[in-house]
C-alpha cells in the first residue's frame, strides 16, 4: 500500500512540474501611456498581437487616472510593486520627472515611447522622430499656405518632450517664410479644454487663419469647433495622427494633411524588445538607444488607401 501511495505521489509530483507556467509564474511587462486618448488604441493592439506571440509573458497596458506626472509616476511605483519585469513608458513630463523615472529604471528595466526622457537611466527608445514629424507638419503648413499666414498651435503636454521636439521641428521648417506660429496652447489631455482653447482663439485672435493640432484629439477638437463657428473650411487646418473625425476632414477638404505615426508598432515591437532583453538578448538595441519608427504625411492623395491599411492592422 505505501509503495502505491509513494508511486501515485512521484506521479503526482512530476505532473506539477510538467505542467505550464501558470498566469503567477509568468514575468509581466507594462506598457504605461501618459493620458486618456484614442490615439492609445493603436498601441494597445499591437500590445495584443505580442502577447500572442509571447505566451510566457503577461502583457499589461496601463492609463493613469489623469495626465500628470505624479499619477503615471505612482502608477509605475505600484506595477514595480505588484512585481512587473519591465516597463515601456510614454513620460508625461520627463524634465520635472528625471529622478522619479530613474528610481522605477534602477529596478526593472525602463523603456519610453512616444515622449523620451533621454536624460534618464532607461534603456532605449521606440517611436517617432517627434523633430521629423514636426518638420513634416511644416511642410503641410507652406503648401497649403503659399501667401503665408498665421498658426495657432494646440497640444496636450506643453512640458512633454514630444511637444517640444514637434513644435521645434514646424519651426524649423517655416522660418524665414510668411508662415508663422504665433503660440501654442496646452490642454493637460483635457478634451473640454482642447475645444475650450479653440473658441478662445477665435473669439480673441481674429488674425489666426491656420490651427496645428500637435495631439491626435487636437484635430477633432479643432474641426468641432470651426464647425459650430461656421469657420470650417475657412481655416486651414494641419493635424496629427489618424483621428476618423481628422480622416474625415481630410477626404472632405476642411483638413489640409496630418501627419501619422505607427503606435501599434510601438505596442507589437516594444513588447518584444522588452522581452529579448528580459532574456539577455541586447542585440535589438542600437548603439543611439533610439529606435525611430517612421512617420508620414497623408492627405488627401492617400488618406483612402491609408484607412485601408489601418483597418487591415488592427484588424478592423
Amino acid at each position: 500500500m505505501k509503495l502505491k501511495l509513494g508511486l501515485a505521489l512521484a506521479l503526482a509530483t512530476a505532473a506539477i512540474l510538467t505542467m505550464p507556467a501558470s498566469a503567477e509564474d509568468k514575468k509581466s511587462l507594462a506598457f504605461v501611456v501618459n493620458g486618456a486618448s484614442d490615439f492609445w488604441k493603436l498601441a494597445e493592439a499591437g500590445v495584443k498581437k505580442a502577447q500572442g506571440e509571447l505566451p510566457n509573458y503577461d502583457l499589461q497596458f496601463k492609463y493613469p487616472e489623469q495626465a500628470a506626472a505624479a499619477i503615471q509616476q505612482r502608477l509605475m511605483d505600484d506595477l514595480v510593486a505588484a512585481g512587473v519585469s519591465a516597463i515601456m513608458v510614454s513620460a508625461v513630463d520627463p524634465k520635472s520627472s528625471t529622478d522619479a523615472l530613474n528610481r522605477v529604471g534602477g529596478q526593472v528595466p525602463l523603456f519610453t515611447t512616444d515622449s523620451d526622457a533621454p536624460d534618464t537611466n532607461r534603456i532605449a527608445y521606440i517611436g517617432s522622430s517627434n523633430t521629423d514629424a514636426g518638420k513634416q507638419a511644416g511642410e503641410i503648413a507652406l503648401k497649403a499656405l503659399p501667401e503665408g499666414g498665421k498658426c495657432m498651435g494646440f497640444v496636450g503636454l506643453l512640458g512633454a518632450d514630444n511637444a517640444k521636439e514637434r513644435i521645434a521641428g514646424m519651426k524649423e521648417v517655416i522660418a524665414g517664410s510668411k508662415v508663422e506660429l504665433v503660440d501654442v496652447r496646452g490642454d493637460d489631455i483635457d478634451q473640454t479644454r482642447a475645444k475650450r482653447n479653440v473658441e478662445d482663439t477665435l473669439a480673441a485672435n481674429p488674425e489666426i487663419n491656420c490651427m496645428v493640432g500637435f495631439y491626435s484629439y487636437n484635430p477633432p477638437r479643432i474641426y468641432e469647433a470651426l464647425k459650430e463657428a461656421g469657420k470650417l473650411g475657412q481655416i486651414t487646418v494641419i493635424a496629427f495622427d489618424e483621428d476618423p473625425i481628422t480622416l474625415g476632414g481630410i477626404k472632405e477638404g476642411t483638413i489640409s494633411g496630418t501627419v501619422v505615426q505607427q503606435p501599434y508598432e510601438w505596442g507589437y515591437q516594444g513588447m518584444k524588445l522588452m522581452a529579448k532583453f528580459l532574456e539577455g538578448d541586447k542585440s535589438g538595441i542600437p548603439d543611439s538607444k533610439l529606435l525611430i519608427v517612421p512617420t508620414k504625411i497623408i492627405d488627401k492623395g492617400n488618406v483612402e488607401q491609408f484607412e485601408a491599411d489601418l483597418k487591415a492592422a488592427i484588424g478592423g
